[in-house]
């Protein structure tokens, strides 16, 4: 009984840690809406005056979402799709294709979608630091309007500051996102508490009936409304995308009872200071502060917008290493900074062209309300993919009946495309920024996909048969040098490139012969006991393949540390790698437009090396180069 009560108590501490933990990461950029979302929807712009209805009907709106989009769709719904424990955009990619199989028409359409749905990704991955830490240093025009010149170098200088840093590591700096975060909620909840207790007929907002009055008396400028409540909304996708790291109760307790709560009080903390004093809606929420608190105010809502940005950024740097072990882009370096946490990553290229693109954004839309009208169309495009992808999963591993399948998706896609139709409309406002980073990507992912897919097939034609050659070799047998030869080969049935031109040239063979390849399959990871497949094939010839989840890290003198030749383990000081550096030319042969040839060909000369992306030791390695007409 005493152990019982013991594990029961350890079970409660480590929900609790966790719990505080998703807080720091996951909740970041939800976190911070309240900064931005009421003077957003009350901006001059969308022609909502402050009055007592317009206010109640927003209220309801903003309180309805988070209701049905967040905590039903994405809290309590999508975050049962998980591919072993992980989930975001990649692994529903992952667990779609292993629903609709792959002969499925279906399959490439849907595998479309939801890369254009990662795509879409990086995009917020850009606008979120921008908009979030801007936000919040122009809480500094509230307390003192001459210092207004001084808020874009100020949001340079923290968001520089914090890309410098990534490459260090933010382990440390981690340590203090979750209780920074707790600090943030606790504050929201009792500026909004303060204000409620002002004027408590504010909860009347609670009641639907004012959301479908709001629409029926303002139609279109409310419709257009919408583009601004989504603001509140940001976010939810990291929901679903950190549950690996932390799980889903400790996810589902933080948000049902702390920080759904926290937010709804400070909304309608705002509201209800609005109704009392319109004038405030320069800026609800920074009004909400008494003057002796707003400096402290903006110190502490720059660190939440960090935070939440912190949390963007690894989450881009997480789906560039998935997207690279499903092959949809090349080998980058990737420098683990943590020696505990394989999650903890950092991918120079990214980050730097993340920073890029975020110092022209500032610099080119200056203020968070600019920004505004850029940051909706990348969220709400991706919530509409993540409902139609978890309902094919829903359709396919739960077995729900095509009713129920078909009523569900509907009504989550309605309000989706709902939100989505109110920001297309302001594309031309900035939208367009979104969309242009999500059609890049896609375009890179999609080109690179396709590039491998044709360089295979040309590397196939001009190949040869591997068990004919071993028969050649064991009628005439070249000379046999010891040792042990590991030829990486995409190919286990063909005979590598690299082992045709080490024979024509050095007319040897190694005394054993691996011909290696690796595969990523659709799960995380993959359990060390089924990590590597040996096929003895004669004449001391082994094919051999290595699996990798799209969440592992590549390793390959690792993974055959345990594989047994000749009932010995490998030997690294007598075992060479042989690899083909192609030399890749684009032609007008049918396979890609020329331009998109060009674009793979510059893809792959950037990429990292294998031997670095697999951590294979250079001194061993040996490269072959040879030729491939695209």
């Amino acid at each position: 009984m005493q152990a019982a009560h013991s594990a029961d108590a350890v079970h409660k501490q480590s929900l609790a840690a966790l719990s505080v933990a998703a807080i720091g990461v996951v909740y970041g950029d939800i976190g911070t809406s309240p900064l931005y979302t009421l003077k957003e929807v009350f901006s001059p712009a969308h022609g909502i005056a402050t009055s007592h209805e317009n206010v109640l009907g927003i209220l309801s709106l903003i309180f309805w979402s988070l209701l049905i989009v967040v905590s039903l769709k994405y809290v309590v719904f999508i975050m049962r799709a998980d591919n072993r424990g992980e989930g975001g955009i990649m692994a529903l990619i992952a667990l779609m294709q292993r629903v609709v199989g792959t002969d499925s028409k279906l399959r490439w359409p849907l595998l479309m979608l939801g890369l254009f749905g990662g795509a879409l990704f990086f995009g917020d991955g850009i606008i979120t630091p921008a908009i979030s830490v801007l936000s919040a240093v122009e809480g500094l025009e509230i307390a003192t309007p001459a210092l207004k010149e001084f808020v874009i170098p100020i949001s340079l200088g923290v968001l520089g500051a914090l890309f410098f840093i990534q490459r260090k590591g933010t382990a440390t700096v981690g340590i203090l996102f979750g209780p920074i975060m707790i600090v943030w909620f606790i504050t929201l909840a009792i500026l909004g508490v303060v204000k409620i207790i002002a004027y408590p007929a504010v909860l009347q907002a609670l009641n639907p009936s004012y959301a479908f009055e709001f629409f029926a008396e303002h139609r279109m400028h409310g419709f257009l409304a919408l583009g601004a409540v989504v603001l509140a909304l940001t976010g939810a996708e990291a929901l679903y995308a950190d549950m690996g790291h932390f799980g889903k109760h400790p996810i589902r307790a933080a948000w049902f009872l702390f920080v759904l709560p926290a937010l709804l009080l400070n909304y309608f903390g705002q509201g209800a200071m609005l109704i009392h004093d319109p004038s405030t809606v320069s800026n609800p929420f920074y009004n909400m502060a008494p003057d002796w608190a707003l400096y402290p105010m903006v110190g502490l809502a720059t660190l939440a917008t960090v935070i939440a940005s912190q949390a963007v950024i690894s989450g881009v740097f997480s789906v560039t290493r998935q997207a690279t072990q499903l092959g949809f882009m090349p080998r980058m370096d990737i420098v683990h900074t943590s020696a505990r946490e394989i999650g903890q990553i950092y991918v120079p290229v990214m980050n730097w062209a993340m920073l890029l693109g975020i110092v022209a954004l500032i610099l080119g839309f200056q203020t968070s309300s600019n920004l505004a009208s850029a940051y909706g169309i990348a969220v709400t495009g991706t919530m509409a993919i993540d409902t139609i992808l978890a309902f094919v999963v829903v359709r396919g591993m739960w077995k729900w009946g095509w009713p129920a399948t078909l009523v569900g998706m509907l009504f989550f896609l309605s309000v989706d495309l709902a939100f989505f139709s109110a920001n297309a409309i302001k594309i031309f406002q900035g939208g367009w920024f979104p969309l242009a980073i999500g059609v890049l990507m896609f375009t890179l992912m999609t080109t690179w996909k396709r590039g491998r897919q044709i360089l295979a097939e040309r590397q196939q034609a001009g190949s040869i048969a591997l068990l004919p050659f071993l028969g050649g070799i064991a009628a005439h047998p070249p000379i046999r040098v010891p040792g042990t030869a590991v030829f990486l080969t995409t190919n286990l049935d063909g005979v590598p490139h690299a082992m045709l031109h080490n024979l024509v040239h050095n007319k040897v063979i190694h005394e054993t012969v691996i011909l290696l390849t690796v595969k990523t399959r659709d799960v995380p990871w993959v359990p060390d006991e089924e990590r590597v497949a040996v096929e003895a094939v004669g004449n001391e010839f082994y094919l051999v393949t290595v699996f990798y989840g799209f969440k592992d890290e590549p390793d390959i003198p690792l993974a055959l540390e345990g594989v047994k030749i000749h009932e010995h383990g490998f030997n690294m000081l007598e075992t060479s790698f042989f690899l083909s550096r192609e030399t890749l030319i684009a032609t007008k042969v049918p396979g890609m437009a020329l331009w998109r040839e060009k674009l793979f060909v510059s893809m792959a000369r950037n990429g990292s090396s294998a031997t670095a992306f697999f951590h294979i030791p250079t001194n061993r390695v040996i490269e072959l180069g040879t030729q491939v007409e695209l």
